[in-house]
């Protein structure tokens, strides 16, 4: 047992001892790596580092400062011209200033990794897969981005412009006209949030005066040079209510025959764009009324063509 005891103290104290040695081994190495570095030089590396750093923080600080200068100058000149939409204005300069930022800020990372020594160009290499796969799943941002830039360029909408997009059976007027996507109020107020990628043609109907048309129906036999009579009076009351809105007319073509022995009396105007409804509808509720007064008869049944 006493024996037992000695081997055991003994192969303990041998284990300590290694162990020891091993730590004293690892600290001598360690010593001898430390002693080895050159400080001067690194502390010579860090403040240059650190002073180029710095001067590239302040020259793209000045580059931000003059290029947004530029840009705000350009906005302001082209804002004195009556032409030019406001809302297109603006756009343009969200869209300069963003860019200019994007920019500014991609070459101030190039120019902060390059400084510090991480080797730039074998990350883009290795990142052109990911920015491909990338740019596969951002096609569709892109190309609203560039519709729209298009759109606002060629004024092809404005804002409070009445439009229909063919292609998506849809109409209404314009209430934001965005980089990425327009939005749309109907007449019920449906508002339509419509990505710039899906339009492909537009039809404006707020750049020129807008014609109306106003169909009543009569019944001729009733006599309709009477009929014509009330329409006429109707028609010079009203052009000099709505003198403004109404820029030519209103002209009474005469009756037309709207199918199957149904027949109307039709007046033309040409009016400001968006008002074509309200007009419209005051010249039929009054054509109506003054027809009734004067004891002529409206028809009410359904219209059928064959």
């Amino acid at each position: 047992m006493f024996y037992t005891l000695l081997a055991t103290q003994a192969t303990t104290d041998s284990t300590a001892e290694t162990i020891v040695e091993q730590t004293t081994e690892k600290l001598n190495a360690f010593q001898r790596f430390w002693a080895t570095i050159d400080w001067d030089r690194v502390a010579s590396i860090l403040i240059e580092k650190v002073i180029y750093l710095v001067l590239i923080l302040i020259l793209f600080g000045i580059l931000s400062r003059l290029g947004k200068y530029f840009i705000n100058k350009l906005y302001s000149r082209y804002q004195k011209k009556a032409h030019l939409s406001e809302n297109r204005l603006s756009t343009i300069h969200t869209l300069l200033d963003n860019v200019y930022a994007y920019m500014l800020v991609f070459f101030l990372i190039y120019s902060i990794l390059s400084i510090i020594g991480v080797p730039v160009g074998s990350l883009l290499a290795g990142a052109g897969i990911a920015g491909l796969a990338i740019g596969l799943g951002a096609q569709g941002f892109m190309n609203d981005i560039i519709t729209g830039f298009f759109i606002i360029m060629e004024q092809q909408i404005d804002v409070g412009d009445y439009i229909r997009l063919v292609n998506l059976s849809i109409e209404g007027k314009v209430v934001s006209v965005g980089i990425r996507t327009i939005q749309l109020q109907s007449i019920d107020g449906t508002l339509h949030f419509i990505p710039n990628r899906n339009i492909t043609t537009i039809s404006n109907l707020s750049r020129a005066n807008m014609q109306v048309v106003v169909d009543v129906r009569i019944l001729p036999d009733e006599g309709y040079e009477k009929i014509r009579e009330v329409i006429e009076s109707v028609n010079q009351r009203l052009a000099t209510v709505y003198a403004e809105e109404i820029q030519t007319g209103p002209t009474l073509f005469g009756m037309v025959d709207l199918g199957n022995a149904n027949f109307a009396v039709r007046t033309t105007m040409y009016v400001l764009n968006g008002q074509q409804a309200s007009i419209k509808e005051e010249f039929l509720t009054t054509y109506v009324k003054e027809l009734a007064e004067a004891g002529f008869s409206i028809p009410n049944t359904p219209i059928v063509t064959v």
